[in-house]
């Protein structure tokens, strides 16, 4: 059995929803990434903000980076998937909520991430295709 942490990218790291956007696109740059998980004040995930996330939410809208918070721009139920679930359960998570990058937890802690390219690296290009047939479909 193929397991979530199998497929994952290692090295995952988040921020605080109190971290500026400008300290979030810097960590992004220095991890080589597009998008980081966010934590609350309990160290438990809150959200994930993407490096699109900050151009169209912040920049675009004429809003400084090094004012506004990562957490304003964490929106719905934060997803995420434990390190030894099944790959077909990765599937179905990120197919039925249409996701790209899904956290990986384990014993509550942040391990890694599974991302398009982690599905497309290690997995079937049958598995590969329905997952990117069903995030890029049109919402029905």
């Amino acid at each position: 059995m193929t397991r979530a942490k199998d497929i994952m990218h290692e090295g995952a790291q988040w921020i605080t929803r109190d971290e500026t956007l400008s300290r979030a696109a810097q960590v992004m740059e220095m991890l080589n990434v597009g998008a980081l998980p966010v934590s609350n004040d309990e160290g438990r995930l809150c959200g994930i903000i993407t490096d699109r996330d900050i151009v169209v939410k912040c920049l675009a809208q004429g809003r400084d980076p090094a004012k506004v918070r990562a957490g304003e721009l964490c929106e719905g139920t934060p997803r995420w998937i434990d390190a030894n679930a099944d790959v077909d359960d990765v599937l179905h998570e990120m197919e039925s909520h249409r996701i790209r990058r899904l956290p990986v937890i384990e014993n509550k802690r942040l391990v890694g991430m599974i991302s398009e390219a982690d599905v497309a690296r290690h997995l079937p290009d049958d598995k590969v295709a329905e997952l990117v047939g069903m995030i890029y479909s049109p919402a029905k």
